[in-house]
C-alpha cells in the first residue's frame, strides 16, 4: 500500500513539473514574439527600404523561439507518458 501511494505522489509531481514546463514556455514564447514583433515594426517605421531583410530576419528568429517551446513540450511529454522517474520504485 505504501508502495502505490509513493507512486500516486510521484504521479503528482510529475504533473505539477509538466505544468510549469508547458506554462513557462508559453509565457517566454509569447514575450519574446512580443518583444521581437515590437522591435520589428519599430525598425521597420525607421528604415522602411530594409523591411524585406528584417522580416526574413523575424520569421528566423521565430522559428527558433518556437523550436524552444516545443523542445520543452516534448520535454513534458515524455514525462507524461513515460516517467522514468518511476522506473526505480516500479521495479
Amino acid at each position: 500500500m505504501e508502495n502505490l501511494a509513493l507512486i500516486a505522489q510521484v504521479q503528482g509531481m510529475t504533473a505539477i513539473a509538466v505544468s510549469i514546463i508547458l506554462g513557462l514556455s508559453a509565457i517566454g514564447t509569447g514575450i519574446g514574439l512580443g518583444i521581437l514583433g515590437g522591435r520589428l515594426l519599430e525598425s521597420t517605421a525607421r528604415q522602411p527600404e530594409l523591411a524585406p531583410m528584417l522580416q526574413g530576419k523575424y520569421f528566423l528568429l521565430m522559428g527558433l523561439l518556437d523550436a524552444v517551446a516545443m523542445i520543452g513540450v516534448g520535454i513534458a511529454l515524455f514525462f507524461t507518458f513515460n516517467n522514468p522517474l518511476l522506473a526505480p520504485i516500479t521495479g
